[in-house]
């Protein structure tokens, strides 16, 4: 089985965090989509097999017309064998999602809709310069549900200047009032350029509080954990059976091809990511040539990524799959520094090797790169 990402480049408005590749200049979603639909057909042998989930990401898919949806879906139906039980996902903002729109979803094949709310709080959707308000979050919710949407995930931030501990957990219970099936929390985090990083580097706005993002962490976890929700990934909160296959199979390892700019690609052996502008890319389609650069995966990239991919899961790391897959001296390695964090209380065993502990959730990137080996 294997995945396929889309990657929509446009937007209406620019959030003042977002570092994803996209343009506001939505005049060229045409261009784009007849150069995607060119690279499906370049692309149709770079993975075997089955293709499990179909997932259409960005920027924002939700701007994408129905005939150039259908035209993009179609052309993934005659290029790629798909599985009968496929999960396709596709992101919406709440601006977008009209109870109609929801419908032509639902009947193109979308089983999935995962929708970039972020708060409930005006006064947070102000500070994030997103384009809906709390009035449109709302009623992107009822729409979904009365098209026929039983499958829906929802994104939020969390970490935000002026949002109290009391709006989050406001914000999580409205989510559990709705029957929401699945929750991506996300810390606000302060990338290169972005207008979130050149504000803080103007001193017009002051730095992250970390002590906040903390604390309205492990609010999360409590408040999910409460109501009987599965915390599978750090920033995935989930009830059961409602896990999103597509992720879950990027931090299992699973071959993927994303198609559009900046998309990236793995086939277990090598990754490979296509240019990040969207003029640049329409020009070498145009030339039947995909525009990507490629980085080979040996051991050592595979390990160290493994152990961060895993001990973000809730199931941990596996004993036998190191050896197996990477050998017995990083098994050696694992085991030793693992003790140390079982001793901490950070780490705790499982059936087939160790896992974090509610406690040390927080911190999981910093626990797997002490795990990091490092060539010598």
């Amino acid at each position: 089985m294997s995945g396929i990402y889309i990657h929509i480049p446009f937007c209406k408005k620019a959030c003042h965090y977002c570092n994803f590749h996209f343009s506001t200049q939505t005049k060229y979603i045409n261009e784009f989509t007849e150069a995607l639909l060119i690279e499906i057909d370049l692309q149709q042998k770079y993975l075997g097999g089955k293709i499990e989930t179909l997932y259409f990401g960005g920027g924002t898919p939700s701007l994408l017309s129905m005939e150039a949806l259908q035209s993009i879906y179609s052309k993934i139906k005659n290029n790629f064998d798909l599985s009968n039980d496929l999960e396709f996902t596709l992101e919406a903002n709440p601006d977008d999602l009209t109870a109609a729109q929801a419908q032509d979803w639902l009947a193109l094949g979308v089983n999935r809709l995962s929708i970039g709310i972020q708060s409930f709080q005006h006064h947070s959707l102000a500070w994030m310069n997103r384009a809906h308000s709390v009035e449109q979050a709302h009623a992107a919710i009822t729409n979904t549900k009365t098209a026929g949407f039983s499958n829906i995930s929802v994104d939020l931030i969390y970490g935000t200047p002026h949002l109290s501990d009391q709006d989050l957990a406001n914000d999580i219970q409205i989510l559990l009032n709705y029957g929401i099936p699945h929750i991506s929390c996300y810390a606000l985090t302060v990338e290169e350029k972005t207008a979130l990083y050149t504000m803080i580097q103007n001193k017009t706005l002051q730095q992250v509080d970390t002590s906040q993002q903390a604390r309205q962490f492990n609010l999360i976890v409590d408040a999910l954990d409460k109501a009987g929700w599965e915390h599978y990934e750090i920033s995935n909160f989930s009830k059961p059976n409602f896990r999103s296959k597509h992720n879950s199979n990027y931090w299992n390892g699973v071959p993927y091809l994303g198609l559009g700019p900046a998309a990236h690609s793995y086939n277990i052996h090598s990754r490979q990511w296509n240019v990040a502008n969207n003029q640049l890319y329409f020009q070498s389609i145009k030339k039947n040539t995909v525009p990507f650069e490629v980085e080979a995966l040996d051991t050592t990239i595979q390990f160290n990524e493994y152990m961060m991919i895993s001990l973000r899961q809730m199931e941990g790391f596996s004993l036998k799959k190191i050896k197996n897959q990477f050998g017995e001296k990083y098994e050696a390695h694992v085991k030793i520094i693992a003790s140390t964090f079982e001793h901490k209380k950070q780490l705790q065993k499982t059936v087939m090797g160790y896992a974090l502990t509610k406690e040390a959730k927080i911190f999981a990137d910093g626990i797997a790169s002490d795990f990091f080996w490092i060539r010598e």
